[in-house]
């Protein structure tokens, strides 16, 4: 036990001196030391406007007329702070040196509103008073100590005056010039920690800016989601093809040469297919806005050419197609081709080269579709599979639509369902 609370009792004393003395103490000096040379324009100013107004003053007027000076300073000061650039000047000296407790709560920009102004202008206005303080004590009270502990001339006279003055407090210089030093140093700690504290509440965004940036937040977010799928359901489609049409080649390449060769060449129209999307797609990240850029991918034109590819690859689609579809607003036609290729592509992976039925209509100023599917033998999942059904439904919903997908009462068909306004875009 007793070791136990000497080794906690070590732990706090070294927390105590890394406070005191450490990296964030010595940063936390700097911080303040470049607040008190902020100061100095400012008192300077009132010193001299004071002295113009009571020439001649006395020497025992000196002390009260730099006191005054110090008070009248720290409103020109905050009247300075009011400037918008001000707040962002101060939260980067804030993050780099102040060492507060999560710096990614302080603001980077300049303060767009009068709230944020007056926090700044406050946040200011401490800074140069604790910071004044600080470069005070250290400019006159750290060679004061080091002449009181090296007992420089001089040093006895002021022991003895202080006992006079002081009574009963017998205090030799070297003791009293430490005592200097930890007076300074823990000012500097204690400046510097409720610095610190206050400063994600005096230049931390406000709420219309925490509102701002949760929604480019969620801009950004949404962009990504929408590659991703892009890429989820252009690659993996192509590569499933791919997968297929190889598999079937390799096992007829000896007996049917002639459909070993089809199936080669009906891989190689896939991957340049899916080399082209992709380079689009690609295109959207290296663009610094990807909403101006445009979304890339094709229409429920290409329709034709995905039924073929899919042909190819084993997978019958008895497809019904409504009249009108290249009439459709284009977001809408192209999320409805990426929602079909998503479904085939599917069915190509969990059914295998089974028949399928596409029905795509238009019906009550809604493009509906239908796409079903004998049930197969279970498959082995793939890993990180479970993305394509999640995807539609995202589709869906980003044009106000809805989507459904399951086994059909029976157990022996996949239903997929899609339902799209033609007129709902995001």
């Amino acid at each position: 036990m007793r070791l136990r609370r000497t080794g906690e009792a070590g732990v706090r004393l070294r927390r105590a001196a890394g406070a005191s003395v450490g990296r964030r103490a010595r940063l936390r000096w700097v911080h303040l030391v470049l607040g008190g040379a902020l100061l100095m324009p400012y008192w300077m100013l009132s010193v001299v406007l004071y002295g113009a107004l009571n020439p001649n003053q006395p020497p025992g007027r000196q002390l009260l007329l730099y006191v005054l000076s110090l008070l009248t300073s720290l409103p020109m000061a905050a009247v300075t702070a009011l400037v918008p650039m001000v707040r962002g000047l101060e939260g980067a000296a804030a993050r780099a040196l102040c060492s507060a407790a999560r710096p990614e709560e302080l603001a980077t920009g300049p303060a767009r509103s009068w709230g944020a102004r007056w926090r700044t202008a406050l946040w200011y206005v401490l800074h140069v008073l604790f910071g004044g303080v600080v470069a005070g004590m250290t400019l006159a009270g750290t060679p004061f100590a080091v002449v009181l502990v090296c007992g420089f001339a001089g040093t006895r006279e002021f022991v003895r005056m202080w006992e006079r003055h002081f009574p009963g407090w017998l205090v030799t210089g070297p003791v009293l010039g430490l005592g200097v030093l930890l007076l300074i140093v823990g000012t500097n700690a204690v400046c510097g920690a409720l610095l610190a504290r206050w400063a994600p509440a005096l230049l931390g965004p406000t709420p219309e800016e925490r509102v701002a940036a949760a929604e480019r937040r969620a801009t950004v977010l949404a962009q990504r989601n929408r590659l991703a799928r892009e890429l989820h359901d252009s690659v993996g489609h192509a590569l499933s093809a791919v997968g297929i049409q190889a598999s079937a080649a390799a096992r007829v390449l000896r007996s049917n040469p002639d459909f070993a060769a089809e199936a080669l060449a009906a891989i190689e129209e896939t991957a340049r297919a899916a080399v082209a999307e992709l380079d689009a797609v690609l295109g959207l990240l290296r663009e610094e806005d990807p909403e101006a850029a445009g979304p890339a991918g094709p229409t429920l034109a290409g329709l034709d050419d995905l039924l073929r590819q899919l042909g190819r690859a084993g997978v019958a689609v008895d497809a019904e197609l409504a009249p009108g579809l290249a009439g459709l607003p284009e977001p809408v036609s192209r999320e409805a081709y990426r929602i079909v290729q998503e479904g085939l592509t599917n069915v190509l992976r969990h059914a295998g080269p089974a028949p399928a039925g596409l029905r795509v209509r238009l019906a009550d100023g809604r493009l509906e579709i239908d796409l079903t599917n004998p049930l197969g033998p279970a498959r082995p999942s793939r890993p990180g599979g479970g993305r394509g059904l999640r995807g539609i439904g995202e589709r869906a919903a980003a044009l106000h639509g809805g989507s459904a997908a399951g086994p059909d009462g029976d157990g022996t068909t996949w239903r997929l369902a899609v339902w799209l306004p033609v007129g709902g875009t995001t």
